[in-house]
């Protein structure tokens, strides 16, 4: 059951935000005007887990800002961040799924409810940035139909111990 963040259900906000294993990265090239990739294996995995993001009350208070949350027996197990972005696009902040739950269509439901949220809020489509380490959620993007509209190497670049470039992902309707 997916649900929109209240301030009843606001508890929630994070609870899925669980760590990844780095594998690889993608490589993404630019040729006759269409993004590609391939992608490099590591030779030695690590993981990787994103601080917890801050509950922001506009997310429940203002227009043009959502959050969704995905519940399995009132357990909240996956979300997913949107928001109004200046070019016309509804930009996907975050998505996450508890990794118990991966792999199980959780990411597309919570997907199909940013197409459904952009579409009714008169969006020219939905955007989003990840990295290239994550090779698992850029593939995903991949089969959900989104392309690479950009890349860019100096997003991470004050960060040292990084050593990730930003990929920007499209969905357009």
């Amino acid at each position: 059951m997916i649900i929109k963040m209240t301030q009843f259900n606001m508890k929630d906000f994070n609870k899925s935000n669980e760590g990844f294993i780095v594998s690889g990265r993608i490589i993404p090239t630019y040729e006759n005007n269409v993004w590609k990739y391939t992608e490099e294996v590591f030779s030695e995995p690590y993981f990787k887990k994103y601080e917890d993001d801050e509950i922001d009350i506009s997310y429940i208070e203002e227009e043009g800002k959502v959050v969704f949350f995905y519940y399995v027996e009132n357990n909240c197990i996956g979300q997913i961040k949107i928001r109004s972005n200046w070019n016309g696009d509804a930009l996907i902040e975050d998505i996450a799924v508890a990794k118990d739950y991966r792999e199980n269509g959780v990411g597309t439901e919570l997907l199909n409810k940013a197409i459904e949220w952009a579409k009714e809020n008169n969006f020219g489509g939905l955007m989003l940035e990840t990295q290239d380490v994550n090779v698992s959620a850029c593939r995903f993007y991949a089969r959900s139909n989104f392309v690479i509209g950009s890349v860019d190497t100096m997003l991470y670049s004050n960060f040292p111990t990084a050593n990730e470039i930003a990929i920007f992902w499209y969905y357009k309707f």
